[in-house]
């Protein structure tokens, strides 16, 4: 695949503000050829706004510049979606592909450590550029160098825990249980410690040491508070209070760092991750209600939203809305939107699991954008 060509289209927002203002650009990473993602399950960028593209193509780690210029790659997907959105597991990683590719090379992407990955799922870069990645069909949470050498590693390969739960379908869940069965996100608290929302086959959130020492866990199956229905996405402010994206309860619960239930926010339609910048915004990417749902499960009304991104502040107020899915494939809109990481400059980047969520059943085409990047435009005075 050659490098692909900029498209950028203003973001329109349903709250629009002087202070949130984005141009919206869905063909801004510029990939080598022979290398591509079917779709990307999350996305994160470190201190000098490197951006790691978590995805579910050949080799699931994906690292470029802020420019969209590509650096390099590393990982391999054991359960590689070909083109068409079917899967297939690999027999055996493929070798890992030595050195850092050109961006004009033609040889495919350049990896430098075979790191398999079941399925990627959640990515999070610590403040000393530490990547941690969550691989849900694993059951494993990962903590690398930036070149992809392991430093740590939670859970057991390939071995849930107890929970009753046959399939990433949370319906199946009988009871709550220790580290980890389909977990799904991470987060780290200021002082370090980490967060992990589990997931799909445990409603549970767990903290961890930051040398990986179980501390406590909380949460169980349910509507109420403190319950969930897949947690599937987490961020911890400054302060300390977590923020857990409780997906198909369609509401965002708010703890301390103990696990004591603060409040919810429920202006959301099923919140997929959660990022809070510096300032204390709070910018959520939301599945919506056109794609990704459960076998026998409906939109709660006929005009129900699609893929959308929100910001609100610290307080739960809406600062600024847009997307909603009527046009999924076009700059700006979404169609599942599933990661979100703002990098240091304010521009925001988008990760969409396109094939996954009902690309692979013709509900969008295979061209449709699974990353975005919007820009951030500089206040109108």
């Amino acid at each position: 695949m050659p490098p692909q060509t900029q498209s950028s289209h203003a973001a329109t927002t349903t709250k629009p503000g002087p202070a949130f203002r984005y141009e919206a650009d869905d063909h801004w990473a510029k990939l080598p050829g022979g290398c591509e993602w079917t779709e990307v399950a999350a996305v994160a960028t470190d201190s000098q706004d490197r951006v790691y593209v978590f995805n579910r193509g050949e080799h699931p780690v994906v690292i470029f510049d802020r420019d969209g210029t590509f650096l390099r790659a590393w990982g391999v997907d054991m359960q590689f979606h070909s083109s068409n959105g079917t899967i297939n597991r690999r027999a055996t990683p493929s070798p890992a592909l030595t050195g850092t590719l050109s961006p004009t090379g033609g040889e495919g992407c350049g990896s430098l450590e075979a790191v398999s990955f079941a399925r990627p799922h959640g990515i999070f870069i610590g403040p000393d550029d530490m990547v941690y990645c969550t691989d849900d069909l694993d059951h494993t949470v990962r903590k690398f160098t930036p070149d992809g050498r392991l430093l740590l590693k939670l859970g057991t390969s390939g071995q849930p825990s107890d929970t009753g739960a046959t399939s990433v379908d949370y319906r199946t869940i009988l009871r709550v249980g220790p580290p980890f069965h389909f977990p799904t996100n991470l987060a780290l608290s200021p002082e370090g410690d980490i967060y992990v929302s589990d997931g799909y086959g445990n409603a549970r959130v767990h903290k961890f040491s930051s040398d990986g020492r179980l501390l406590f866990s909380w949460g169980e199956p349910g509507s109420g508070p403190g319950q969930f229905h897949v947690p599937h996405g987490i961020a911890v402010d400054q302060p300390g209070t977590v923020y857990v994206a409780d997906r198909e309860n369609s509401r965002i619960q708010l703890f301390t760092p103990d696990g004591a239930f603060l409040s919810e926010w429920t202006d959301v339609a099923r919140p997929c991750q959660v990022f809070i910048d510096g300032a204390g915004n709070v910018f959520v990417a939301e599945l919506g209600y056109r794609a990704g749902m459960w076998p026998g499960t409906t939109a709660p009304t006929a005009d129900a939203p699609g893929g959308r991104v929100s910001i609100f502040n610290r307080h739960g107020g809406l600062q600024a809305r847009w997307g909603g899915g009527q046009n999924p494939s076009a700059p700006g809109d979404f169609f599942a939107p599933h990661g979100i990481w703002v990098d240091s400059r304010g521009d925001i980047y988008v990760a969409e699991v396109t094939m996954s969520a009902g690309g692979n059943r013709g509900l969008v085409p295979r061209t449709c954008h699974a990353l975005q990047k919007f820009v951030r435009q500089k206040a109108e005075r």
